[in-house]
């Protein structure tokens, strides 16, 4: 398998495969709520969009990064998601490097978002479909931020060798910016923040399944790969 690491910018616009990586926080968050029962995961390209998304479809969830806003209902940590009742409920989410970066390569062949918790899923599903080339969209810090160049790096290890140990990757992203930006809000009290947000980030393949997006709609939604495919089968939709 070929692999190429690029930051939102420079991803090209429609690989063949995409593997979107966002650890701290976006798709770690996406990975908590789909397994505690969430349907799915509708991107916004804007916040005024998720607000609309979400005044228009009684019921459904809205997401973002930052600070809380009013009408928003999580501000991106897996901790606090715990205190929601996300079972059967569809979300909007909207950050500044997780979700954009889905939206960049939308009409790849297939786009998976990934984070630590999905990583050993998502490898499974890469070597299942025989990928040849795989862009790996490095959503933070314009494609240079650590944490999710280690996870990115880790996947594409485990699809060559399933067996690889994920310490000395979890490593780097616990000594990442991110991870100390974090660890600074909490120390100030930031809302939006939890003490327990790192660690859940870098829970490693926690999570027994891998997510895909594709576009339903006109709008790009997240959900489950119940089973990975056995070939890849580009422009399909994948997943349920």
């Amino acid at each position: 398998m070929r692999t190429v690491f690029t930051g939102i910018p420079e991803a090209p616009a429609a690989p063949d495969v995409a593997v979107v990586v966002d650890v701290m926080r976006a798709f770690t968050v996406a990975a908590a709520a789909l397994r505690r029962g969430a349907e799915r995961i509708v991107f916004a390209g804007t916040r005024r969009e998720a607000l609309a998304l979400k005044a228009r479809n009684p019921g459904w969830l809205a997401f973002q990064d930052g600070a809380p806003e009013p009408g928003f209902d999580l501000a991106n940590s897996p901790a606090r998601l715990r205190s929601l009742d996300v079972r059967g409920r569809t979300i909007v989410q909207k950050t500044t490097a997780g979700t954009t970066g889905a939206l960049a390569v939308a009409d790849a062949g297939l786009v998976l978002c990934a984070s630590f918790p999905v990583a050993g899923a998502t490898a499974e599903v890469l070597r299942r479909a025989g990928a040849q080339t795989v862009t790996f969209v490095v959503t933070g810090g314009d494609g240079r931020a650590e944490e999710d160049l280690a996870c990115a790096e880790y996947i594409a290890a485990r699809v060559r060798a399933p067996g690889t140990d994920p310490g000395p990757y979890l490593e780097r992203a616990r000594r990442s910016a991110a991870a100390a930006e974090l660890a600074e809000a909490v120390r100030r009290g930031w809302t939006g923040v939890h003490p327990q947000d790192v660690e859940l980030c870098l829970e490693a393949d926690s999570v027994p399944f891998a997510m895909a997006a594709a576009r339903v709609d006109g709008r790009l939604e997240l959900r489950v790969v119940d089973q990975p495919p056995l070939g890849l089968n580009s422009r399909d939709e994948p997943g349920r």
